[in-house]
């Protein structure tokens, strides 16, 4: 045997172990881990896809809720950890886009770090305020706060979370001036929100549509360039008088740089399953969310070009860490 033959069958034998890995994949528990605290769109979509992952795979998916520093401390934890497929993020725009213009040192690149694996869905953001206020329109809403400087405040999951910079992009825009109130989490924002702590919130619909079904908010405009399929009569902002401004929330599963390809391809068949299954898309839609499967590559190119667009509006808004 010549000695280049030997070299290619020595290497053909060093990665069976790797295939059979591959192949066989999961052997184990996977841990998705959701990078904020649980009661937000980003821990309701991880569950929902979560549970469809357990049925495909016939393993268990733990849902691992690490929050803290906008999404970034849950992405670090992924970033770090074994490129195997068994450790996974449900990141989102805050994650993946809107952190590197945060965060000057910041530990992970969304683009070098990790391994884009699926796109999950886009949640348009509500603007909502308590039932019982006097605000009927954004108009009157905008009014208000430039009257008043200062006299409304507004919740968020988190300095630097979805929330935090819609609202900070709708103040620049308005040139309105609303104090930030940043909460551990989504859900203690929205609870606060529904007993009158604070005034406003323009968060992911999934967490506000069923308060603002159930009559306990009030739904003033909506941050996607289009209205809802499902909330036809709430109008966007950029048709309220402010043309251009689109802020959707979105999220998609990464794993940390390295992994497998045979092993991203089965968890995108898996999870764009899961999302453009009947069931799955008919819940989102009622909520003002829309599945949108791709594969991998194309999420990778979305995650590049959604840095790119936001840099330059969290530079003009002058948006800062509390």
């Amino acid at each position: 045997m010549s000695k280049q033959i030997f070299v290619v069958f020595a290497a053909a034998f060093a990665l069976l172990p790797v295939a059979a890995k591959t192949q066989d994949y999961p052997l184990k528990p996977i841990t998705l881990v959701v990078p904020f605290t649980p009661g937000g769109t980003t821990d309701i979509l991880a569950r929902e896809i979560g549970a469809r992952l357990q049925t495909a795979f016939g393993q268990s998916v733990i849902i691992d809720n690490r929050a803290g520093a906008g999404g970034s401390l849950g992405a670090e934890l992924v970033a770090r950890a074994p490129a195997d497929g068994y450790t996974l993020l449900m990141g989102h725009i805050g994650t993946l886009a809107i952190n590197p213009s945060l965060y000057p040192k910041l530990q992970y690149d969304p683009v070098k770090s990790f391994t884009p694996v699926a796109f999950a869905a886009r949640v348009p953001n509500v603007l909502v305020v308590n039932a019982k206020s006097p605000f009927a329109s954004l108009a009157d809403l905008v009014k208000a706060a430039k009257d008043k400087p200062g006299s409304l405040s507004y919740g968020s999951g988190g300095n630097g979370s979805a929330a935090h910079i819609t609202v900070e992009y709708l103040k620049y825009v308005t040139r309105t001036d609303m104090v930030h109130v940043p909460y551990k989490g989504t859900a203690p924002s929205v609870t606060d929100l529904l007993s009158g702590e604070i005034q406003v919130g323009f968060t992911g619909a999934t967490a506000v549509m069923p308060h603002v079904r159930g009559g306990r908010l009030r739904a003033l405009a909506v941050s996607s360039a289009k209205r809802m399929k499902a909330y036809p009569d709430l109008p966007t902002v950029a048709e309220s008088g402010y043309p251009g401004f689109e802020a959707d929330q979105w999220y998609g599963v990464v794993a940390p740089a390295g992994t497998a390809a045979a092993i991203v391809a089965r968890l995108n068949a898996a999870i764009n399953q899961a999302v453009d299954s009947p069931q799955v898309r008919e819940r989102l839609e009622a909520e003002g969310a829309e599945a949108d499967p791709m594969p991998p590559e194309k999420f990778g190119q979305m995650i590049a070009a959604e840095i790119a667009r936001w840099r330059p509006i969290l530079q003009a808004a002058k948006v800062q860490i509390d």
